[in-house]
């Protein structure tokens, strides 16, 4: 796919506005977050993001170990520009030093990358920082940094079931939903992860999740924008 790189001044009007520094409601609002690859195969990356945000995608990241940094850099100023004219919100995946030149509202890290002090330290309070939990003790130390002084903004847990994205890592069941739905407080955003689709999001409903993060869910659907609604749809029968 060839896509020009857009600079920042390149924004709709207004578009800056909608950041996301720590604690900004926009996260806190947000339901349904995807994650994508480059879609290198169908080169349609600009067409899939615009109709997963028509469809009620709230955070999209791109997280694409094949490409270097000079072609992720472009495809973020895509995304960017896609999300800004929906009013919505988009992230970057491991890399703070891509984050912080490409811009991003929220930053991603998981247990083994950059240290949660070292990423505010190089996004200086300028995105809000998300991190992967894979166990109940994982859990409480995500609580006990988000507590801290604007160390950590949301977190996920998971994956609840096998997935091909994350080979290798061992599912965790909906009993670690019910874990952050029984510890987490009103105001700490946190996201379900792994292997949710329409045929099992009602049980991470359930279970006590009201955000979710969601992979194939979307990337293989044939419509993504009317798989995002229905998974929004899914997503009502939580509390927020």
């Amino acid at each position: 796919m060839n896509v020009s790189h857009s600079p920042a001044s390149a924004a709709a009007p207004g578009a800056d506005a909608f950041t996301t520094a720590p604690g900004n409601g926009a996260l806190r609002s947000a339901r349904l977050y995807l994650c994508t690859d480059a879609r290198s195969g169908r080169g349609d990356f600009a067409e899939f993001v615009d109709a997963a945000y028509a469809g009620g995608v709230d955070i999209i990241q791109l997280r694409d170990k094949s490409i270097e940094a000079a072609e992720e850099l472009d495809l973020l100023a895509v995304l960017k520009e896609t999300a800004q004219r929906h009013g919505r919100l988009w992230a970057v995946n491991d890399r703070a030093d891509i984050a912080v030149l490409s811009g991003a509202p929220v930053f991603h890290v998981g247990q083994k990358d950059l240290p949660l002090a070292a990423a505010r330290t190089l996004l200086n309070g300028n995105a809000a920082i998300g991190l992967s939990s894979h166990s109940p003790e994982q859990v409480d130390a995500a609580l006990a940094a988000a507590a801290g002084p604007g160390t950590l903004d949301y977190f996920c847990v998971g994956p609840l079931w096998a997935t091909p994205t994350k080979p290798g890592r061992a599912a965790v069941g909906l009993d670690l939903v019910k874990y952050a739905a029984a510890n987490a407080g009103a105001d700490m955003p946190w996201f379900a992860i792994g292997g949710i689709d329409h045929s099992n999001v009602g049980q991470v409903v359930e279970a006590g999740a009201s955000r979710i993060v969601v992979v194939r869910a979307i990337t293989e659907a044939a419509d993504p924008a009317a798989a995002a609604d229905a998974l929004r749809t899914a997503l009502g029968a939580a509390r927020s």
